[in-house]
């Protein structure tokens, strides 16, 4: 049986994760991949559950404390569930986020520093991609992009003000610096088949 590899796509809001996510599996696809495509928060049917109520704006009162667990339980319930079985069976596992967006988001949007890299030790039993594509958009032109979007409703954390997502830009950016070998950054300012390109070289470095 073939390696499974694990693929994890961050970025903050409006970076075009989606839209390179579907590229990433046609190109697998086509190369005779496998693959497996998820989210977080969610991925099985208790994780998005969690994630119903982690992205509900009704719930604007929600502590920073008590965001880090949701999506630290989301994320293990995945893992056990939906990510491993997939990595043991040969598969490419393609995730909407992981790990690093509770890094950015929680440890620096909302300054709980060390606790969560230690809380998702426990929920991922130390489970890491294997790649981590980073789309790097500023803050501002992430929320702009997301508001410009026809029939989209903003979530509680898309709600979020500019300084917070300023923050979990800043989050994203000390990762890379600190794990440039497993992160590939990319500037998701240019054109869609202009970030592509750099996306299908990693990949291709990854699988070769």
């Amino acid at each position: 049986m073939s390696k499974g590899y694990f693929i994890s796509i961050e970025g903050g809001d409006g970076s075009g994760k989606s839209t390179q996510i579907k590229k990433m599996v046609s190109y697998l696809e086509a190369k005779g991949y496998s693959v497996v495509v998820t989210r977080e928060p969610g991925g099985t049917p208790i994780a998005e559950a969690i994630r119903n109520i982690i992205l509900n704006p009704a719930y604007s009162h929600m502590t920073a404390r008590t965001e880090m667990l949701l999506y630290a339980a989301s994320r293990a319930q995945h893992v056990e569930e939906k990510i491993l079985p997939a990595l043991s069976a040969g598969k490419i596992v393609l995730s909407d986020r992981f790990t690093d967006s509770s890094i950015a988001y929680q440890a620096y949007g909302r300054d709980l520093g060390d606790m969560v890299r230690i809380v998702n030790e426990i929920a991922t039993a130390g489970l890491k991609p294997d790649l981590t594509i980073y789309l790097a958009l500023s803050a501002a032109d992430g929320i702009a992009r997301k508001q410009a979007q026809q029939q989209h409703s903003l979530d509680r954390m898309e709600l979020e003000t500019q300084a917070f997502h300023e923050r979990v830009a800043a989050g994203y950016e000390a990762l890379c610096q600190a794990e440039p070998a497993r992160i590939c950054r990319i500037d998701a300012g240019q054109e869609i088949e202009t970030v592509f390109s750099h996306i299908r070289s990693a990949l291709d470095v990854l699988l070769s």
